[in-house]
C-alpha cells in the first residue's frame, strides 16, 4: 500500500516543572525547556516515530535555529504546516537529544500571542507543546521521512511523557490569576469554555497589561 505525506500533530503531557533561575540583559524573561519530542514511543494518536527520525529532525533543526535566530512557534497549532506570523507566540533557541527523547528550550516572545501564554504561566497554568510536521504514516502507525516545522504551544497536551517547565525568573502569581486557573481548568473538560477562556484572556490584557503602555 503506498503512502503519502500528512500532516503530522503530536502533543506531550505534562511532567514535572523545572524552574531555573538564569541572568538576562532583556531582564525578566520566560522561557519553556523540557521534551518537546519523543521517539520508539507509541502516542496517543497510534504513531510511532523511529529513533533515526526525531534525531534527523534535530539534526536538520539547528542550521535553522542559527540561519534564522531560532525557530518560530504558535500559541495552539493550526491546521497546516504555515507558520502564521499574527500567532507566533515563541521562538525556540535550542533543540537536542537525550535518550530517546528530543529535548528543547523557548523564549516567549512580547508578541499577543506569547503575552497570554506568559500570562497564563505566571498566574500557574501548565501548557504542553505539540509538534507540527509532514511525513508518511504506514498501516501500524511508523512515520517515515519525517518533516519537522516547528513545535506549538497548547492547552491541552494529549501523548504520553512530557510537558515543558516554565523557566521564569523571578516568580509571581499574576493579578486575577485564579480566575484565569479556573477557566483553565474547565477547557480540559468543556469544549464551549475554550471561546469563553480567550475572551476572558483577551479583555484581562486589554484592561491590565495594554492599559500600562
Amino acid at each position: 500500500m503506498s503512502m503519502s505525506s500528512i500532516l503530522l500533530i503530536e502533543e506531550l503531557q505534562p511532567s514535572e516543572c523545572n524552574l531555573i533561575q538564569e541572568s538576562s540583559q532583556d531582564g525578566k524573561s520566560l522561557w519553556l525547556s523540557g521534551i518537546f519530542m519523543q521517539a520508539d514511543l507509541k502516542n496517543r494518536n497510534g504513531r510511532n516515530y523511529p529513533l533515526s527520525e526525531i534525531a534527523a529532525a534535530v539534526e536538520g533543526s539547528k542550521n535553522r535555529i542559527t540561519e534564522q535566530n531560532g525557530i518560530m512557534g504558535e500559541l495552539d497549532h493550526p491546521q497546516s504546516l504555515q507558520i502564521n506570523l499574527d500567532r507566533v507566540s515563541h521562538v525556540i533557541t535550542e533543540l537536542w537529544m537525550q535518550g530517546n527523547n528530543a529535548f528543547g528550550k523557548a523564549k516567549l516572545l512580547n508578541t499577543p500571542m506569547g503575552q497570554i501564554a506568559q500570562e497564563l504561566i505566571k498566574s500557574g497554568v501548565k501548557v504542553g507543546v505539540s509538534s507540527r510536521g509532514a511525513g508518511n504514516v504506514n498501516e501500524s502507525g511508523g512515520v517515515t521521512g519525517f518533516n519537522f516545522i516547528t513545535v506549538d504551544i497548547v492547552a491541552q497536551p494529549s501523548a504520553p511523557n512530557a510537558y515543558p517547565g516554565s523557566v521564569y525568573e523571578s516568580l509571581q502569581l499574576a493579578k486575577n490569576g485564579h480566575n484565569i486557573v479556573t477557566l483553565a481548568e474547565q477547557v480540559r473538560h468543556d469544549d464551549a469554555a475554550q471561546k469563553y477562556l480567550k475572551k476572558e484572556i483577551m479583555k484581562w490584557l486589554s484592561e491590565g497589561l495594554f492599559a500600562k503602555r
